[in-house]
């Protein structure tokens, strides 16, 4: 198992659609993640999914010197009703849930998928590009410096601006473990006052194209968080 750096993420930022899905790596996927992938009503969302699943296994599993199919997932308990929704952790199984094991998060949106490992707790997300009248209606559940912010941008530039503020603000409340369990307007997570932003927290955008927005969150860093960014598996 190679050490990870700390203060420091290990990025992979991948399209669904070039994940290697087949029957193989679709066996290796556990009971839970196949039920949920059941549920997705589009063919499409529920590919972008496996691919997900099956690109976290291979990540870890690299990481680990294990199978992928060899590693169990569980959740902590959330921080707002101690519920076992939490943040998910390796737990069980060979791969344990070991001093020194990674912490990690996983999102997907857009046909991308977005993974992140570290020393400390972590949160990533990834998003496409809202439409416009989207931005107008989501908005209004932001933090009010937030919105007063996103007012002053250029309504052509709005959507971009709002991705990148949301995916900061989930990345942190995956972070959290809490998702948004927690009221979107709880936190600052804008440009215009950093100090404002949570404590204890470094909270950075991730390059992911013209029509896409992904952030990273980690506990314990400074004003930002460092970052390796990957695109490929291998």
């Amino acid at each position: 198992m190679n050490a990870q750096d700390p203060g420091t993420v290990e990025l992979w930022l991948l399209e669904a659609a070039a994940v290697p899905v087949g029957p193989a790596e679709l066996d290796g996927l556990d009971e839970e993640e196949h039920r949920r992938a059941g549920r997705f009503v589009r063919d499409a969302d529920r590919a972008v999914y496996l691919a997900a699943h099956v690109a976290l296994r291979q990540v870890l599993g690299r990481r680990l010197g294990l199978a992928p199919a060899a590693l169990a997932f569980g959740r902590e308990p959330c921080p707002g009703c101690a519920e076992p929704h939490g943040r998910p952790r390796l737990a069980g199984g060979p791969a344990g849930a070991a001093a020194g094991d990674p912490h990690f998060s996983l999102s997907h949106g857009g046909g991308r998928v977005l993974i992140g490992l570290a020393a400390a707790p972590v949160g990533v997300d990834v998003e496409p590009l809202p439409a416009a009248d989207s931005v107008e209606v989501l908005a209004t559940t932001l933090h009010p410096a937030e919105q007063a912010e996103l007012a002053d941008v250029r309504p052509a530039d709005r959507p971009g601006s709002f991705a990148r503020l949301w995916t900061r603000k989930e990345a942190y409340l995956k972070g959290l473990g809490i998702g948004l369990g927690r009221p979107p307007a709880a936190d600052y997570l804008g440009t215009a006052e950093p100090a404002r932003r949570p404590a204890g927290w470094a909270v950075t955008d991730v390059p992911a194209g013209p029509r896409h927005a992904a952030a990273v969150a980690l506990a314990g860093g400074g004003a930002s968080a460092e970052y390796r960014l990957r695109h490929t598996l291998g």
